[in-house]
């Protein structure tokens, strides 16, 4: 199955010498979104607090957009011009191509903050579609069809993107909630996609004899009801039949999610992680049941899946990913540790607390932001001179 390779160096070298920035797709995006991620949720915690005013996109929009069509996808677009480079065995952007992609990321960034409303939503869903080109030529070029449903994917976030621009602009009257929960789906589906395909694989290498596996039946009613799910979101019905998939999507998770053995991982963090952040997938889609029957806040179904999920996998993708893409050793260090506890924490907190003390909301939202905050700020500083200097075993990448 094709995947990220993941290489380690036989014998420590000298460190290298210049810069390797702009050498594959996950060395920007990576450092970029963690210091993004770090900055902005610290941002959203003084403005849910009332120390700050807010920007274009008023309320609680601002934080959703940006960690969705911000933070998230500069990690899923790393991840792919990554892995695009070994399942087409071709280039994806690197030089200036690459620079130029992550300048259009930052730019949005910015604009957002700005009262040029028009160039903000242009520059924004840009960003996707543009890096939707960068992957389909390598993928075209080499006739990899497996994989081309993810230029579709990122084509499809772009969309959503600017469904929610026009929205806030009043264009049409369709609310900008939609267009949130649209890209969250979409998300969802390429983190379960993604998982599918590397956590068994890192299981089974990370832990001899752990006996990770799959199901072919198994796999397609979890990722099949992901894909009915996103159709009901966009069609605008709830209620009892959405409830019901996702239900069903919950069970089909957990099934999925035993089958890789997660009471095997204790011993390795770089998989454990991956594991619990994982298990969030069934906790999120649970709590949906909840949500369309009303007994849980839409927010609290958010978070699980964006604190707990997406962030609990990026985080674990970004220290696995840069290790074995810069020839570290593939074992995760103290620093690793604590950034897996402190993203890990913040879901735990955000989700929880305010599901069983609602009267905490307030005080867990600014704990989990401090939380979330100190785990993405140590990967910056652990990893930003490793991602910008070249590999320590002097091969490309």
């Amino acid at each position: 199955m094709a995947v990220i390779r993941i290489e380690e160096s036989a014998r420590p070298l000298p460190p290298s010498r210049g810069i390797a920035l702009w050498q594959l797709g996950f060395r920007p995006f990576y450092l970029l979104a963690s210091v993004f991620s770090a900055l902005s949720i610290g941002l959203w915690a003084a403005q849910f607090s009332g120390w700050l005013g807010h920007p274009y996109l008023q309320g609680p929009l601002w934080h959703a957009h940006e960690m969705l069509f911000g933070f998230v996808l500069a990690v899923v677009v790393g991840f792919l011009f990554t892995a695009g480079r070994n399942w087409s065995n071709r280039p994806t952007p690197s030089g200036l191509a690459l620079a130029a992609l992550a300048a259009l990321w930052l730019a949005a960034r910015l604009l957002v903050l700005t009262p040029w409303v028009w160039a903000s939503a242009i520059a924004s869903a840009a960003f996707p579609i543009t890096a939707a080109i960068g992957l389909a030529i390598p993928l075209v070029g080499a006739g990899n069809r497996r994989n081309y449903f993810f230029v579709v994917l990122l084509v499809l976030l772009g969309c959503a993107d600017l469904a929610l621009h026009l929205s806030v602009l009043e264009v049409w009257t369709l609310p900008p909630q939609l267009g949130l929960r649209i890209g969250l789906d979409i998300v969802l589906f390429i983190l379960a996609v993604m998982a599918g395909r590397v956590v068994p694989m890192f299981t089974n290498n990370g832990v001899p004899g752990a006996g990770a596996g799959r199901n072919e039946g198994v796999e397609k009613a979890a990722l099949g009801s992901l894909i009915v799910l996103a159709g009901l979101d966009a069609a605008g019905i709830d209620g009892g039949g959405v409830a019901a998939v996702a239900a069903f999507a919950a069970l089909a998770h957990v099934i999925r999610w035993l089958l890789w053995r997660p009471w095997k991982t204790a011993p390795a963090p770089l998989v454990w992680s991956l594991h619990v952040a994982y298990a969030w997938i069934p906790i999120h889609l649970l709590l949906r049941v909840g949500v369309e029957f009303g007994a849980v806040a839409p927010s609290l179904a958010s978070h699980a899946l964006t604190v707990g999920a997406a962030a609990g996998l990026i985080i674990a993708m970004m220290v696995r990913t840069t290790r074995g893409h810069t020839g570290m050793a593939l074992r995760a260090d103290r620093f690793d540790v604590a950034c897996f506890g402190l993203v890990i924490g913040a879901a735990l907190v955000r989700v929880g607390a305010p599901l069983f003390a609602p009267s905490l909301a307030l005080p867990a939202i600014v704990t989990a932001a401090a939380l979330w905050s100190g785990g993405f700020a140590l990967f910056a500083v652990r990893y930003a001179p490793i991602l910008i200097r070249p590999r320590r075993d002097g091969k490309p990448g």
